[in-house]
């Protein structure tokens, strides 16, 4: 699914939150990687985001 820019910022930053949090982060990342937005853009690129949009 291709997403607008507008829908990436609003995913990579409801990711970047949850991570910022807590929740579990779904892919390998460096170990001096600690800033939870690279992490959540990392997610973004490799595809495994668990957020969906839904669209009308």
């Amino acid at each position: 699914m291709k997403y607008t820019r507008f829908e990436k910022a609003r995913i990579i930053g409801s990711r970047a939150l949850q991570i910022s949090y807590g929740a579990p982060v779904l892919v390998d990342y460096p170990g001096d990687m600690l800033d939870p937005i690279d992490i959540a853009m990392l997610e973004f690129e490799k595809d495994m985001v668990p957020i969906t949009v839904i669209r009308d």
